[in-house]
């Protein structure tokens, strides 16, 4: 007498010597209210669902899409005329399709892979692109002295794209590129630098990177539909830094607080009102704006601190403040005095 063992196979006990399970292909799967045969069945990959095709009843869910995996990265791509089906998405910073194969070293101790990578090299390397990635990279750096933000840099980078394709600036110096294409993005993106902070990045004179400067920005203005992540035109045109925007930045680094921070911008405010200061540069009232306010404020700094944190002479501020110091009784807001927020007394003498 024998006994049978059963067994698993796919998760059902079967019993030994019995025959694999086989799908059944006389069996057919038809619509319980149609009835046709043979059914008129749609498979909609997009729902996960199959479909009678004629009364529109759900046989079936979560079907497989058994296709092929055609799909494509690219944003003009309206009518799946390039269907890549591998990559990763395009770098719009970059030229070409940047989906080239690369062949890497190989093991240590190998030459073939070698060989291959350096052949491969030499026969599809861009050089556009490797002359591209160095000055982005240069753009990093010299946004991450001066402690600039990310958008700041996507945006210089796409400056220096548009204007890399004009080839209105070939034979410039690419440091003067560089550094005019982070002051244009500062502007854009609201981020008060100074034109000397951005000449200090670079070893290039100042005269040299204001006429790169002007070229870029009739380059940009005439492409501006084409700039995504800047402002339009109009705003460019406009987008001039004033001293409000240096105010905060200044305040910090003379550790001043900001109370004196918030005086100093009422006081630039006032001033231009007045029309007081017209024609100096935003640096100038920033920096006498600060030393008013400071003294006045009880955190009195020497103009010679302010100067050297500011970049300007303290001869310049100490004149500028005399304007200042003669039309106080415009600017300074009366509510301070009567709260005893400030005080007169602590202004600086002219």
């Amino acid at each position: 007498m024998t006994s049978g063992v059963m067994t698993m196979s796919g998760g059902t006990m079967v019993s030994p010597g019995a025959a694999p399970f086989q799908k059944n292909l006389n069996v057919h799967l038809l619509c319980p209210d149609c009835r046709e045969d043979p059914p008129n069945l749609v498979e909609n990959f997009s729902e996960g669902d199959m479909v009678c095709g004629s009364c529109g009843l759900v046989l079936g869910d979560r079907i497989i899409d058994t296709r092929s995996e055609w799909r494509t990265f690219a944003n003009d791509d309206q009518g799946s005329d390039d269907p890549s089906r591998v990559g990763e998405a395009m770098n719009p910073l970059l030229n070409g399709n940047q989906l080239d194969t690369m062949i890497s070293f190989g093991l240590p101790g190998t030459t073939v892979g070698r060989e291959l990578s350096r052949a491969q090299n030499k026969a599809v390397h861009d050089k556009r692109d490797s002359a591209l990635q160095q000055a982005y990279s240069k753009i990093s750096q010299m946004c991450e002295r001066y402690s600039l933000p990310k958008m700041v840099q996507d945006a210089a980078k796409e400056i220096y794209k548009i204007v890399e394709d004009n080839r209105k600036l070939k034979g410039k110096s690419q440091e003067s590129i560089e550094a005019a294409a982070i002051f244009i993005a500062c502007r854009q993106s609201g981020v008060g630098r100074t034109f000397k902070e951005i000449c200090l990045l670079t070893s290039v004179p100042k005269k040299e990177i204001g006429r790169v400067f002007k070229v870029m920005k009739a380059i940009l203005l005439a492409n501006g539909s084409n700039i995504e992540a800047a402002n339009a035109p109009e705003e460019y045109q406009t987008a001039s830094t004033s001293a409000e925007d240096l105010m905060n930045r200044f305040c910090s680094h003379l550790g001043l607080s900001t109370t004196v921070a918030s005086g100093a911008q009422h006081i630039a405010r006032a001033a231009a009102h007045e029309g007081i200061l017209a024609g100096r540069s935003p640096i100038s009232i920033a920096a006498a704006a600060i030393y008013m306010a400071a003294g006045l404020f009880g955190e009195p700094k020497s103009a010679s601190k302010i100067a050297e944190r500011a970049g300007v002479s303290d001869g310049t501020i100490k004149t500028s403040y005399k304007f200042l110091w003669e039309a106080r009784d415009k600017i300074i807001d009366q509510s301070w005095i009567d709260t005893k927020k400030a005080s007169l007394a602590g202004l600086p003498k002219v």
